[in-house]
């Protein structure tokens, strides 16, 4: 029997392929619409409207199928990822609003570099070579990020939403390590589900202090930050769950294309050379790292 043809292989590597980039197109766009809600709306505000929205959406789909109700173990790792998201995301689009969308991206690269170090900690896995190298490399890139930023033109706002993203990042590391078990024990649309439940339920602890109730205009914006979000998911989840992830990773990096296009685009931003080099310098630890280190889950957050 003769195996499977050129171009039913070329096809099955492409669909999921296509699948994972027009996800994180969809996310970029969603990037857009939660910098616009936070500069207008405030961080927490911008997140508590997007977040109750896509429960509400992604809890018709969760109900819908007729769950059981998640085991000990599973719900205590939806709780610490859970936890981990509310101060990541908090800290991540607070940062946004006051950072070019192309360099608020370009920091938040260095998140799967500390994964390596966090899961040598916690999970027992070595350190390579390549690790140590990588993170040499990602952090030259963030010194020349933020460097370029100070020398040109100390602003104290941008300076701390540096350091709002980096903190994120650091979360965001911790979130790739807990995110590996989490995918042992629970599906999609459950981890979706639980971490928007999760997320919701402890900013809404703070909505007598802090929640504002925005007015209509921003209502479409809300609602298609949920939509983006939930599409965004989907579509990297389909394209992951069919394809090796070693395969699709490097795409991961057309997020900064988007992101200095829509940061022109919506926010007249400019890219600078500092940027760039900073990019690149952290994209190819990155890639150094994942070729050695499989560990290195993909960069989005998609479930929140």
């Amino acid at each position: 029997m003769s195996g499977p043809s050129p171009s039913s292989q070329n096809s099955g590597s492409l669909l999921p392929a296509g699948s994972v980039l027009t996800g994180l197109l969809t996310f970029s766009m969603m990037d857009v619409v939660m910098k616009s809600l936070a500069m207008d709306l405030g961080a927490y505000n911008a997140i508590l409207w997007r977040v109750l929205v896509s429960l509400a959406l992604v809890s018709v789909i969760f109900f819908a199928r007729r769950p059981k109700m998640p085991g000990k173990a599973a719900r205590k790792v939806h709780l610490q990822r859970g936890i981990i998201v509310v101060f990541m995301s908090y800290l991540f689009f607070w940062g946004l609003a006051r950072v070019p969308l192309a360099e608020a991206i370009a920091l938040s690269f260095i998140a799967p570099i500390i994964a390596l170090y966090l899961a040598a900690v916690f999970l027992g896995e070595t350190i390579h070579r390549s690790a140590i190298l990588a993170s040499i490399l990602g952090f030259s890139g963030v010194l020349v990020i933020a460097g370029g930023r100070a020398t040109g033109g100390y602003d104290e706002e941008v300076i701390m939403g540096i350091g709002a993203i980096l903190v994120s990042a650091v979360l965001y590391a911790g979130n790739l390590v807990i995110q590996r078990t989490q995918a042992l024990l629970a599906d999609p649309i459950e981890i979706s589900f639980s971490q928007n439940l999760i997320v919701g339920s402890t900013f809404l602890l703070l909505a007598p202090f802090l929640a504002v109730v925005p007015d209509q205009e921003f209502y479409p914006y809300i609602g298609a930050g949920a939509i983006l979000s939930i599409t965004s998911a989907v579509l990297i989840a389909w394209g992951y769950a069919r394809a090796e992830a070693k395969n699709l990773i490097n795409l991961e990096y057309s997020v900064f294309v988007w992101a200095v296009i829509f940061g022109w685009l919506f926010f007249q931003e400019p890219v600078t050379v500092t940027t760039i080099v900073g990019t690149v310098l952290i994209v190819i630890g990155c890639v150094v790292a994942t070729r050695k280190d499989k560990q290195v889950t993909h960069i989005e957050n998609t479930a929140v």
